[in-house]
């Protein structure tokens, strides 16, 4: 099949592009960025401007297009030049996208936030550009994938790799561990490579419509459980409440001096308890949070600077220990 990828240089799209040259698939990229992997075929354009996708509409068809965009434009722009010369357009959303987070188990009937043009307004503007690609493709030709949150090796946003980074580190440097005192709260993982798995299946076809690609739920304590048994970290754990965390300035879920995965908001606990039955039901297999944990954590040693993208510092975790 003749595959174009919209993007294809950075992490998810790196993985889709791999997947489907491992199918042996025929892989263009079309990216700002020229560094595509090995194998596929990169056309430098920048969606910005509206002549970027000439190249592509002009270069025969397309049995599939697959697009991670959340600009709203540039998925506008892409779905009305590309309808005519593609069969299929597999669009990579997010399960932010739903107005509400505070059901456990939702499914993709959800309701979901009023759409926005603008890309800053993460998922309003996903919303947008799933209505765009629902609309110029029709129900039998859009794959919509509301992914939740991806792990695995490559995550620069240290969600996946800061736990195992942190046992490990602990367990070289002879530190104790700071962890949420809540551990039964749910979290969900879906690794990249699985998630790349299932959009090049959707690509492939028998994949239509709007489906969660998200992990499988699992505690906290669960979650933690693995970190620490892949780091292989036998080290003192030092659980602080939500009241404690917050108080010094904890930042939830992800960024900077923050607990990765912790959500103290009660409203928000369905954000990573997602129904992903319809996403298993076509296909979506799902490696062990193990593995995932362990890959992420082989490419976080790697990284220059720790912890990159979210995470407590070591004198971060002093402070909270010292009650500063």
């Amino acid at each position: 099949m003749r595959f174009l990828v919209l993007g294809g240089t950075a992490w998810l799209g790196a993985a889709v592009v791999d997947d489907a040259l491992r199918a042996g698939h025929d892989v263009t990229c079309l990216a700002r960025g020229s560094a595509v992997p090995a194998g596929a075929r990169s056309v430098v354009a920048d969606r910005d401007h509206p002549d970027a996708l000439d190249a592509v509409v002009d270069d025969g068809r397309w049995d599939a297009v697959v697009d991670v965009s959340r600009t709203p434009v540039h998925v506008r722009r892409a779905v009305r030049a590309l309808e005519p010369v593609a069969d299929r357009y597999v669009f990579v959303s997010t399960v932010s996208v739903y107005a509400s987070h505070a059901e456990r188990g939702a499914d993709e009937t959800a309701a979901l936030l009023p759409p926005s043009d603008d890309p800053a307004a993460y998922g309003a503007a996903k919303v947008a550009c799933e209505r765009a690609v629902a609309d110029g493709f029709g129900p039998e030709r859009a794959s919509i994938a509301r992914a939740g949150l991806v792990g695995g090796p490559g995550d620069h946003t240290g969600r996946s790799g800061y736990w195992p980074w942190r046992f490990a580190h602990a367990a070289a440097t002879g530190r104790p561990v700071v962890v949420p005192a809540d551990g039964d709260r749910p979290t969900a993982v879906v690794d990249v490579r699985d998630l790349a798995g299932w959009l090049v299946g959707a690509a492939e076809g028998g994949r239509p419509g709007v489906s969660n690609v998200s992990g499988d739920p699992v505690t906290l304590r669960q979650h933690l459980g693995a970190a620490r048994s892949v780091a292989g970290a036998s080290v003192p754990v030092v659980a602080l409440d939500d009241d404690t965390l917050i108080g010094h300035g904890v930042a939830p879920w992800a960024g900077a001096r923050s607990l990765p995965l912790w959500i103290p908001d009660a409203d928000h606990q369905g954000m990573n308890d997602r129904s992903n039955a319809r996403a298993v039901r076509a296909g979506l297999t799902l490696r062990p949070l193990a593995e995932t944990l362990c890959d992420a954590l082989a490419w976080e040693v790697r990284q220059p600077r720790h912890p990159h993208g979210a995470g407590l510092s070591d004198d971060d975790e002093d402070a909270l220990l010292t009650g500063r």
